[in-house]
């Protein structure tokens, strides 16, 4: 059986690539001119400047540097922890988070595809941010819930 910290990073490694994959494939679909509309979602391209609700998008440049000092403190602290209940969700988290960063870098903004308008209009999201959700969900469980992550 391989080692914990080989476990840890090995499961981490595997997410987070999982996820930059996916997404920027689904991204490259609507960069590439892929429209949706329906009646509840629209599939539209948007290139966000900023954060959530585009908070911050007055850090231009600035911001991807800021968020990827932050996406390699999470990354250090999760290695740090040395909790293999933290890999899977962490990598959701981060692999997520590089993709998007990955985005400002080569599209000087996040490409946001899915736009929710059915009794009302909610921002326009991707494949990344819902992993990133998630993953900051499930990491609330196991700090709430500790007999979930013994390890």
């Amino acid at each position: 059986m391989p080692k914990p910290a080989f476990r840890l990073s090995l499961i981490l490694s595997l997410a987070m690539l999982g996820v930059f994959i996916i997404d920027q494939n689904i991204k490259m679909l609507f960069v590439d001119g892929f429209r949706y509309y329906a009646e509840c979602i629209d599939l539209i391209l948007v290139y966000n400047k900023g954060v959530a609700f585009s908070m911050f998008a007055f850090l231009d440049d600035y911001l991807k540097y800021i968020q990827l000092v932050l996406v390699i403190s999470i990354l250090g602290y999760v290695l740090y922890l040395k909790k293999i209940c933290y890999a899977f969700p962490a990598g959701l988290m981060l692999g997520g988070a590089l993709s998007n960063i990955y985005d400002r870098f080569v599209h000087g903004g996040v490409v946001d595809m899915v736009y929710w308008h059915c009794g009302f209009n909610f921002a326009v999201f991707n494949f990344a941010d819902v992993m990133i959700d998630v993953a900051v969900l499930w990491i609330l469980l196991l700090n709430f819930k500790e007999k979930w992550c013994r390890q």
